[in-house]
């Protein structure tokens, strides 16, 4: 299929985020485990509110539709998507003694942990009043993480914002962004997925996501290359090994920039908002992916995810200082 269509959506530069927006916490200084630490610092996070982050630094236009925790944390959560020029006016606070999805997030990758806290998560109370009042036919282009899609209400919520948007021809683009902890089982994940699959234009994930979508991870890739016939772009990434991008009857291999990571968090957010932004800049595609895959290697080398999503001009800096390395598929 063409990528003409949804490309032509995403340079209207306007976008409707549905996801999570949470708090990361790092042990300070980087390098500290969290067993040994004395001090933390904080920041905003959250795959949709790093996402939003991200794209708004190429100068996109975001809203993001979330609910998180009717208590300071939630509202610092708030403060900071309007520090960082995220629109925040679709945010709700949620009172069922939620708690806003919260991370420990250390910054080494030797023995790396990453402690996240989703009981009870205020984004997952995400409901169809929610999808209604926030008038879909407003925006050009939807993006939504596949944990939106992980636990009632929000699921069926997601799924109703996903028809909606089919009736209005309003394109998606989906970060599958599977975390086993927040879902019934991986059976539940692939039926869910491959539902919301069926209105998606866009469909990013790495090869362990895929293999959940197709049930088998030896079926990952063509399962991806299956679903490319029916959607504008399918993005499979491998880690080290590169991406393979299928868009307009072609596949676009690519490979990754060589990096001393701080933390392995971060990267895929970095990516898929880097990727979107450069084609709102009216850069190819081929070049938008190279793009987004510098981008990811820039906020592994940096402590946070939100604060260490870097501009065009450090992207294309790195680019100039650095070479892609091609991976062996």
């Amino acid at each position: 299929m063409s990528s003409e269509f949804l490309i032509s959506k995403i340079k209207k530069n306007n976008f409707l985020l549905i996801g999570r927006a949470g708090i990361d916490i790092y042990p300070d200084p980087p390098g500290t485990k969290t067993e040994n630490a004395k001090t933390f610092v904080s920041h905003l996070g959250g795959s949709s509110a790093n996402m939003g982050v991200q794209l708004t630094k190429y100068g996109g236009s975001c809203s993001l539709l979330t609910r998180v925790s009717n208590d300071a944390l939630g509202k610092f959560t708030i403060n900071q998507l309007e520090y960082y020029g995220v629109k925040k006016n679709l945010v709700k606070l949620e009172d069922n003694e939620s708690r806003i999805s919260f991370a420990i997030v250390e910054s080494t990758v030797e023995d790396h942990q990453s402690i996240i806290y989703r009981h009870k998560a205020a984004d997952l109370f995400l409901n169809k009043n929610d999808i209604e009042n926030c008038n879909i036919q407003n925006y050009e282009c939807i993006l939504i993480t596949g944990t939106s899609l992980a636990a009632e209400p929000s699921r069926s919520s997601v799924l109703y914002a996903l028809e909606l948007a089919k009736e209005k021809n309003i394109p998606v683009i989906m970060d599958i962004d599977y975390r086993p902890y927040t879902w019934e089982s991986a059976d539940k994940a692939k039926q869910i997925y491959n539902l919301a699959c069926d209105y998606c234009s866009g469909i990013i994930g790495n090869d362990d996501e895929f293999a959940i979508l197709s049930g088998s991870y030896d079926d990952g890739l063509n399962y991806a290359k299956k679903i490319s016939t029916e959607c504008d772009l399918v993005i499979y990434k491998m880690g080290e090994k590169g991406s393979i991008t299928f868009a307009n009857n072609e596949e676009i291999s690519t490979g990754i920039f060589p990096v001393k990571p701080l933390k392995p968090t971060g990267a895929g957010d970095a990516f898929m908002g880097s990727l979107i932004g450069a084609l709102l800049k009216n850069y190819a595609l081929k070049r938008a992916i190279e793009i987004g895959s510098a981008a990811a290697a820039i906020v592994v080398t940096k402590v946070g995810c939100a604060p260490a999503m870097p501009d065009l001009d450090e992207v294309l800096d790195f680019m100039k200082n650095n070479n892609i390395k091609k991976g062996d598929t």
